[in-house]
C-alpha cells in the first residue's frame, strides 16, 4: 500500500475500533488454536476506548484506508510523567503484512522521542510477529512474566496469610505514597492512573494497598472486572510476601470469576504459592522498553488494561 493515512481516533470511531480490536485479536488467537481471547461481541472491547480515552483523551492513532476510509489499524498510547506506555495495537486481518503496525509504531516512537521519554509495553512471547515488530524497532525485552489464571470459588479463597492483616482498600489519600513507591520500585510514575482506579467512576475497578505497622505504603494492586477483561494489575510491592497478600485480597474481590494476573518468572516463592491456590499458566509476556530502563527493585505485577509496561 503506497499511502496510509494516520489520524487521531474520534468518539464516532469507537464502534469500529471496538470491532477491530475484537476481530483482530480473536483472529490471531484462534488461528493459533488458542481459542478466542474476547467473548461477548465487540461491545465488550469498547472498554478499551472508554478506559483509554478517560485516562488520555486523543491518544489513539488510527490507520485509515486512503480510498475507502476504513480503519485498518489502531494503537492507543499513554503519556506518563516518566515514559510513554504503548497500549493495545491491532491491525485488521485483511491488512496483515501491509506495514500498518510498523507505521503506527513509528508514530508513537517519534512522539516519545520528541517528548524525550522511553516507550514501554507488555508483549506476548507467543506472538512472534509482534515480538519481531518491536525488537526490530529497537525495543529490548527487560523482564519476563508468566500469565496465570485462577478460577476463584463463589465463596472465595478461604485462607489468610500472615501479611493479610496489612492489606486494606486504597483511598485517594494514598495516591502520593503509591506514586512514590512505584518510583522506588520501577522508576516510573503515573499518578493519574492510580487516582482513576481508586475513584472507580465506571464501577469496574478495585484497589488494595499494603500498609505496614508504621503506616507506610509498601504495596499496591488494582483489579478490573468487566465482560471484556477480568485481570489483576497493575501492582507492585517491596517483596513477594506482600505481593501474595495483595493478590489474595484482589482474588477474593473477584469471587466466582477467573481473573488473569502476571507474575515475574523469577519470583519463585510467589509462583509456587499461587500454584498451590489452583492457578495455572495461560501465556508468557515480556516487558519491552525502547530507551532508558532501570531494573526493578521489588515485585512488579503488570497488566494490559490499561497497558502498564
Amino acid at each position: 500500500m503506497e499511502e496510509i493515512n494516520l489520524r487521531a481516533m474520534r468518539k464516532a470511531d469507537w464502534p469500529e475500533v471496538a470491532d477491530l480490536i475484537y476481530v483482530s485479536t480473536n483472529y490471531w488467537y484462534e488461528a493459533h488454536n488458542l481459542g478466542a481471547a474476547f467473548k461477548g461481541g465487540p461491545s465488550s472491547t469498547r472498554l478499551h476506548c472508554e478506559v483509554y480515552e478517560a485516562l488520555d483523551p486523543g491518544c489513539c492513532i488510527l490507520a485509515e484506508h486512503p480510498e475507502t476510509g476504513r480503519i485498518m489499524g489502531s494503537c492507543f498510547y499513554h503519556p506518563r510523567e516518566t515514559h510513554v506506555s504503548l497500549g493495545i495495537m491491532n491491525v485488521h486481518p485483511n491488512y496483515f503484512g501491509s506495514g500498518i503496525a510498523k507505521s503506527l509504531l513509528k508514530f508513537i516512537i517519534d512522539y516519545a522521542e520528541r517528548e524525550n521519554k522511553p516507550v514501554r509495553l507488555i508483549s506476548s512471547a507467543m506472538n512472534l510477529d509482534s515480538f519481531s515488530l518491536y525488537t526490530r524497532a529497537g525495543f529490548i525485552p527487560r523482564a519476563v512474566f508468566q500469565d496465570m489464571i485462577l478460577e476463584v470459588p463463589k465463596g472465595g479463597l478461604n485462607m489468610q496469610l500472615p501479611e493479610s492483616q496489612y492489606v486494606r482498600d486504597a483511598t485517594l489519600a494514598d495516591v502520593a505514597a503509591i506514586a512514590t513507591l512505584e518510583m522506588e520500585i520501577s522508576q516510573i510514575r503515573r499518578e493519574r492512573d492510580y487516582r482513576y482506579f481508586i475513584e472507580n467512576q465506571a464501577g469496574i475497578w478495585h484497589t488494595s494497598v499494603f500498609e505496614n505497622e508504621n503506616g507506610a505504603i509498601e504495596g499496591f494492586l488494582a483489579s478490573i472486572h468487566h465482560p471484556g477483561v477480568n485481570m489483576l494489575g497493575p501492582g507492585f510491592s517491596k517483596n513477594q510476601e506482600q505481593a501474595a497478600a495483595l493478590i489474595l485480597a484482589e482474588l477474593n474481590v473477584n469471587k466466582g470469576r477467573s481473573p488473569v494476573f502476571l507474575i515475574p518468572v523469577d519470583c519463585k516463592s510467589l509462583v509456587q504459592k499461587v500454584y498451590s491456590w489452583g492457578a495455572r499458566n495461560c501465556e508468557i509476556h515480556f516487558c519491552q522498553v525502547y530507551g532508558e530502563f532501570h531494573p526493578f527493585n521489588g515485585v512488579v505485577l503488570p497488566t494490559f488494561m490499561p497497558e502498564t509496561g
